[in-house]
């Protein structure tokens, strides 16, 4: 299959491109992309939320009151998770929430995203660039031509070009990824998929079968 290669503008130059259907056309599996994004979220979960038990309050060590003659139940000490102060009986303590998932069904979460991109037409292949300036004015400019303000964009670059990481960070709703480097989420999210044309031919090699 071919797409059409746009120019900085938003025009297009009337060159085209060959895109693998393999990546680029297949049936879009909904269940990879949602278990290859819930792996993302899961792996940068911080997972630092720790909570403290009787045995490691700071609180005093002394009964509340005597054993007996109160008509009271005995109690053993202040830091007992019924009393205020102290501890938590079950809470949450520091651990790693990532886990692994299948290589083969990350892939086909990657294929199902570009693929949906494509079909949906909000998929640009754009002549290869780079801001040499780094500046956040000459990427919003360029910007200017495939979305609209605000719009929630990925760039897929071809390597990883410091200048034009430069130069979009500062953009709020622009996302840069390396063709070998993409994200489940920040492609699902995104309303519009911006890809170098060079990007476009590892993407075919890189993902192909």
């Amino acid at each position: 299959m071919e797409a059409k290669v746009y120019s900085l503008d938003g025009a297009q130059n009337g060159r085209t491109v060959e895109l693998n259907a393999d990546v680029f056309d297949v049936q879009v599996s909904q269940g990879c992309i949602y278990y290859a994004v819930n792996n993302e979220l899961a792996r940068r979960r911080v997972g630092t939320a720790c909570t403290k038990t009787r045995a490691e309050v700071n609180y005093s060590n002394t009964k509340p009151f005597k054993q007996k003659g109160t008509g009271n139940a005995r109690r053993g000490d202040k830091k007992s998770p019924i009393f205020v102060g102290g501890g938590t009986i079950f809470g949450p303590k520091p651990r790693d929430y990532s886990y692994s998932i299948p290589r083969r069904m990350k892939r086909m979460a990657m294929k199902s995203l570009l693929s949906q991109h494509v079909q949906g037409g909000s998929m640009y292949v754009v002549e290869d660039f780079t801001v040499e300036s780094g500046k956040t004015r000459d990427m919003a400019k360029i910007l200017r031509g495939f979305s609209k303000d605000g719009e929630r964009t990925v760039l897929i670059m071809a390597g990883d070009d410091e200048m034009i990481r430069r130069s979009a960070k500062n953009i709020p709703n622009l996302r840069v990824l390396a063709y070998d480097k993409l994200s489940a989420k920040e492609l699902l999210y995104g309303r519009k998929v911006m890809m170098l044309e060079t990007a476009a031919k590892n993407l075919n090699e890189f993902y192909g079968e």
